[in-house]
């Protein structure tokens, strides 16, 4: 017996017990393996004129024996001879593949891909067998020799019978455990599952000798009574694909056939919304075939939901699910990617975080975005259909980063416009806007039907400018994460910063001068009206004062400072969550009827009056806003007692 060096030792123990956390990609390792050796002999019969090789006769098959317990991947490849195999088996992360496609950089093209680079991934076999046997024949040679290894020690090699050139790897698998079923490998369907799954897309036919169940031949002298009889018989079938749907050129791929296999490999019962098929060539080279959903998975939203792209290496599966090819705001695109240009790093199952992996989702996401822009701007029915699923994702995107991802998703948000009546994206507010108009103003609620009824949007749409309702809570969050926004304008144009201004917030900047002056008139002449309701509401608000954005309501609530009422509502309905609460102030409108009476009541003393309308004010505006009350049965006897 040979030894293992001493490091190939330890090596071969972290790839057997650390490397690979999925035991069942043992076949996967091994059908690339097998590729790779079917790929060098094709090469070779391009580039040398004595080599005859027919394509139909390059094939890989697998097969097992349950009584034996033993697993057998052969391949009609080049071949291994004897000091090959103990070149490549018996040096541990020393690769075959790796040595060929360096030397042949130059002479390869479109035909010949190599899977593997590194020479660890054969020995994931020993995450399943207690020993391996690797026959193998080198195209040319009438010998072949048997490699033989517990994958503990050492190895054997030894002369052995083979009919053909090529590499047999016979797995003799280990005992099952309480723990651990090795057993489960010894069936026909785990082993068709794992080669779909994993192998799908590899360019040479896997084939199996399946069981199939077919009818027995009538009997000539079968009566009418005759029932067919059934027998098991055994074919040679193919497994895989072998052709990935996207390296074909979408113009050579109908509608359907994209339907079809979003559906089947993404579990859809939904034809997608949008196909997106990429082709790039160059200095990064990869093909991607990304869908968009007609509709939200059920759990898009919930901690258990896990984004990525599948992520293949030479049509071999890398990741079913590689996060870092799609940002959380693009989390419900499904689809794949597909490189040989990826570096791998000891083994196809861990990635190197490197730049090639980060450019490639990069121009994903870029083609994401034109799709969607694309979709916004010919068919914005369907683009609105989208953003009702899909829209909340932006907005988070926009307050999680802080702003950072802010130019690259505000052009995609959708707002109701309470003037236009219809969904609107910023720019589209910003054009319809009059010159006079420097914010943008929004008001944020349950639902347009409701807030287009308040007052405060009312005063501001008859000034002529338009309203964005907002109706989810998250809105509240980005608009003031966004703070402003920059229409993209043409060129020698001077591009205008649009603040975000909430109607129920501060100072909206709508009064004229004429007007401030006013209200700072009637504010002072009212100073004693204004500490007597302060005084009755307490720490309710922080002040009562003028409003200059009243026509036909008696009062309403507004907030100061960070924190808005929308804000408060959002924190109150958090379980757990602190009590954080707006500054309020109870605006008045000096016009209405009822400020009157409240000026008669402070002026002849009449406390008890007035603390009952002060409060009744300050419920309903509570109540106009959406907020709760902070004593309902109070304020209900409160207008009861009105009412005697």
């Amino acid at each position: 017996m040979q030894q293992f060096q001493t490091e190939s030792k330890k090596i071969l123990d972290l790839v057997i017990n650390s490397i690979y956390t999925n035991r069942e990609i043992f076949l996967r390792e091994l059908i690339s393996n097998a590729s790779d050796a079917v790929d060098k002999l094709y090469f070779k019969s391009l580039t040398d004129d004595s080599v005859k090789v027919d394509q139909s006769d390059l094939s890989i098959r697998v097969g097992f024996d349950f009584d034996a317990r033993t697993i057998t991947i052969s391949d009609t490849g080049i071949g291994m001879t004897a000091d090959e195999l103990a070149e490549n088996l018996g040096t541990i992360a020393h690769s075959g593949s790796l040595d060929f496609k360096t030397e042949n950089a130059d002479a390869q093209g479109g035909d010949v891909d190599i899977i593997g680079q590194f020479g660890v991934g054969f020995y994931a076999a020993f995450m399943v067998a207690k020993e391996v046997e690797v026959i193998s024949r080198a195209y040319g040679s009438d010998e072949a020799n048997r490699w033989v290894s517990d994958g503990i020690e050492g190895y054997t090699i030894e002369p052995a019978e083979k009919e053909t050139h090529g590499t047999d790897i016979i797995l003799h698998l280990k005992d099952s455990t309480e723990d651990i079923n090795y057993g489960e490998y010894l069936s026909e369907a785990t082993l068709k599952q794992l080669i779909k799954r994993y192998s799908n897309y590899v360019r040479y036919p896997i084939q199996m000798m399946c069981n199939k169940t077919v009818a027995k031949p009538k009997p000539e002298d079968a009566g009418d009574d005759y029932k067919p009889e059934y027998e098991t018989v055994q074919e040679l079938e193919t497994i895989n694909s072998m052709i990935p749907i996207w390296k074909r050129r979408k113009s050579d791929v109908s509608d359907e056939e994209y339907h079809e296999f979003y559906k089947t490999d993404f579990h859809d019962w939904e034809d997608p919304l949008a196909t997106i098929s990429v082709h790039a060539e160059g200095s990064l080279s990869y093909d991607a075939l990304l869908f968009i959903p007609a509709h939200a998975p059920f759990d898009l939203y919930s901690k258990d939901y896990k984004k990525g792209l599948a992520l293949y290496s030479s049509n071999v599966l890398i990741q079913e699910k590689c996060e870092e090819l799609l940002p959380d705001y693009f989390n419900f695109v499904r689809g794949v990617v597909d490189s040989q240009d990826l570096t791998l790093n000891i083994s196809r199952e861990t990635l190197q975080h490197n730049n090639q992996l980060k450019a490639i989702a990069r121009r994903v996401e870029k083609k994401v975005k034109q799709e969607l822009v694309k979709m916004r701007d010919k068919d914005r029915e369907k683009y609105e259909g989208f953003f009702k699923d899909f829209g909340r994702g932006f907005k988070f995107g926009i307050y999680s980063t802080y702003g950072m991802e802010k130019e690259k998703l505000q052009d995609l948000l959708l707002f109701y416009s309470a003037d236009q009546k219809k969904m609107v994206t910023l720019e589209e507010y910003v054009a319809a806007m009059p010159e006079d108009q420097h914010s943008i103003y929004y008001a944020v609620g349950e639902s347009t039907e409701r807030l287009a009824k308040m007052p405060i949007v009312s005063t501001v749409l008859a000034k002529g400018y338009d309203v964005l309702l907002c109706t989810e809570d998250l809105d509240e969050f980005c608009l003031g994460t966004m703070h402003d926004y920059t229409p993209v304008v043409e060129e020698g144009q001077e591009a205008k910063t649009l603040e975000f201004k909430n109607v129920a917030g501060g100072d909206l900047g709508l009064e004229t001068q004429d007007e401030k002056e006013a209200a700072e008139a009637i504010a002072k002449q009212n100073e004693g009206l204004f500490d007597a309701m302060k005084n009755v509401l307490g720490d309710e608000v922080t002040k009562v004062a003028v409003s200059s954005r009243l026509t036909d309501a008696a009062a309403c609530v507004t907030a100061e400072g960070p924190v808005s009422l929308e804000m408060e509502k959002a924190f109150y309905m958090q379980p757990g969550a602190e009590d954080i609460h707006a500054d309020r102030v109870l605006e008045l409108n000096p016009q209405h009827e009822i400020f009157k009476v409240l000026q008669g009541a402070n002026e002849s003393g009449d406390t008890e009056k007035l603390e009952a309308y002060t409060q009744i004010l300050y419920n309903n505006a509570l109540l106009v806003e959406g907020l709760p009350l902070a004593d309902p049965v109070a304020y209900s006897q409160a207008v009861c007692k009105l009412m005697k």
